[in-house]
């Protein structure tokens, strides 16, 4: 198992190997000046050996002396140092890593600091996206939190290509225990794991949305960090009708955010999580007040190239069209979540291809309105287009809560 150092590591070695060439070049200095004074000294023969033994025991009391020298200082790195130095130099010259609980990660591992996107000019703009050319990215080499590579231990997000140790998530205290055990069992499958980066979806908004998103939840009286219950989310859903349309919620209406709390709360514990919530409500801020170009922009290589294999998996005949009752099947199955039950199942999530009729993750009812959508739908749907409108569910998709923060339209 190989390890590199990291970026500090490669800076502290090389600040140190400059102080030990300094030390030499003063050693080499040193010598020189020795050997002029010695001949210096014989060429006065002239003097009283008195007076060369007083000078010869003088020399000697001055170097018993604890005073300032010139080479002392630069001589070499204190004793811990080189050791230190040592041990790296050894790691790396051996190929021979450490785990990350080994590291000395004091006052080193702290929580990153999340820096909210700003809109770009051209963030309405359309964007190429190529069919035919996968991106395929590679991960990163070494831990995004220490900075260091240790082979097999580093666990990948499904979504960007950071790269993670479970010993350092766990030092800085983003992951419970049953969440780094959710990551240890499937980081590595076709299932895959989201980072904290990209699991939070919320970090999409910008400033401003998230701020108008705030005050939202303070004039409603939503208390953050905390469970909503059915009757919360509509007195909540009433409030932000009236505020942007100026009326109540129709039946239908009510009814759609009867399903959406269903859909928030797949265990059945009759309240839905913060966290799912405040989910909900970011993706819906997106979907209200971005263009579809703007959320593909938000897409990355990785869900450009998931959401290529499914379009083309769609498209039989080749000819880079499909009908838009196959683009709604796909939404609908490819970008749901599902329970834990039914990843036990071993059955096809989300992340990893269409849901098949047979999945107990498909209820009857969802599998007879897509079917009904497939029929009726016979609009043609290019790439592009398919693109555009999966975007929202592709970014609904990330977190690792088995919750569906977005609801496909009844």
């Amino acid at each position: 198992m190989g390890v590199l150092m990291s970026k500090k590591q490669q800076v502290e070695k090389v600040q140190k190997c400059s102080v030990v060439v300094s030390a030499f070049r003063e050693g080499l200095k040193n010598p020189s000046s020795s050997v002029q004074a010695q001949n210096g000294a014989e060429n006065a023969g002239d003097e009283a050996p008195e007076q060369r033994e007083t000078e010869e025991s003088g020399h000697k009391e001055d170097e018993g002396k604890p005073g300032p020298s010139s080479a002392q200082p630069a001589s070499a790195p204190p004793r811990e140092e080189n050791k230190v130095n040592q041990e790296a130099w050894g790691r790396l010259r051996d190929g021979k890593g450490v785990e990350p609980e080994e590291l000395k990660k004091a006052h080193q591992l702290t929580p990153p600091a999340f820096v909210r996107p700003k809109r770009q000019p051209n963030d309405d703009q359309p964007v190429q996206i190529e069919l035919g050319q996968r991106e395929q990215p590679v991960n990163d080499e070494m831990c995004e939190v220490c900075e260091v590579w240790t082979a097999d231990d580093l666990f990948p997000c499904r979504t960007c290509t950071r790269v993670f140790h479970d010993g350092c998530l766990r030092e800085i205290g983003y992951l419970r225990a049953d969440a780094l055990q959710e990551m240890r069992e499937t980081a590595h499958t076709t299932t895959g794991w989201s980072c904290y980066y990209c699991d939070n979806v919320n970090l999409l908004l910008t400033e401003e949305e998230m701020y108008s998103l705030m005050e939202t939840f303070k004039q409603c009286k939503i208390i953050p960090e905390s469970c909503l219950v059915s009757d919360e989310l509509l007195q909540y859903r009433h409030f932000v009708s009236k505020q942007l349309f100026e009326k109540d919620l129709s039946d239908e209406q009510e009814e759609e955010v009867l399903a959406q709390f269903a859909a928030l709360d797949p265990e059945k514990k009759g309240q839905i999580e913060w966290s799912d919530f405040l989910y909900h409500e970011s993706l819906s801020v997106l979907q209200k007040f971005r263009t579809e170009n703007s959320l593909v922009r938000l897409l990355t290589a990785k869900e450009r190239d998931r959401a290529r294999a499914i379009f083309q998996s769609l498209d039989q005949d080749k000819d880079g069209v499909i009908t838009g009752g196959e683009g709604r099947w796909a939404q609908a199955s490819w970008f749901h979540k599902i329970s834990k039950e039914s990843q036990s199942c071993n059955v096809s999530i989300s992340h990893v291809g269409p849901i098949s009729e047979s999945s107990p993750a498909s209820s009857s009812s969802d599998k007879s309105r897509d079917k009904a959508m497939e029929k009726y739908d016979n609009r043609p749907v290019t790439w592009d287009a398919f693109l555009r409108e999966s975007a929202i569910y592709i970014l609904a998709a990330r977190p690792n809560s088995a919750a569906m923060h977005i609801r496909l339209p009844l």
